[in-house]
């Protein structure tokens, strides 16, 4: 089954794991715990997060009461940021093959692939982690 638009796992967990560590407002969240509620690699979870705390969306504690906890407070946090720090900076370009001149004059997509990427990081960008504590799911 084809997708327009592919999320990759790595940005799936660290969306997902940032709302539910923003939903335990302030208590450390361990691996275990986000792995079960997500179902994802306990593995693959910690090497994400740390991506985060490398940047410096979370914190992170060792030992028995350790986990992760956020560093800023969730309506500073938008969803764009998250992303970016995963996959790297969203480029809004005309060209889905990122070339100066297209082969065939028009690109046969016209502006779609540029108002589908422009959408995204503005959608992406309208949501903070606040707006998650007030939903009742993910």
């Amino acid at each position: 089954m084809a997708k327009i638009v592919n999320i990759t796992e790595a940005v799936t967990i660290a969306l997902h794991s940032a709302v539910l560590i923003t939903k335990e407002e302030g208590r450390h969240v361990n691996v275990n715990f986000i792995a079960n509620a997500t179902g994802s690699s306990k593995f693959h979870i910690a090497k994400v997060l740390q991506k985060l705390v490398k940047d410096g969306f979370l914190g992170s504690t060792r030992g028995p009461s350790g986990g992760f906890y956020l560093i800023d407070n969730p309506e500073d946090i938008t969803l764009l940021q998250l992303y970016e720090s995963i996959e790297g900076k969203i480029v809004v370009s005309k060209c889905p093959l990122n070339k100066a001149t297209c082969p065939f004059g028009n690109c046969v997509f016209d502006d779609l692939t540029m108002d589908m990427t422009k959408n995204f990081k503005d959608y992406l960008e309208s949501r903070t982690l606040a707006d998650y504590l007030k939903k009742e799911t993910l």
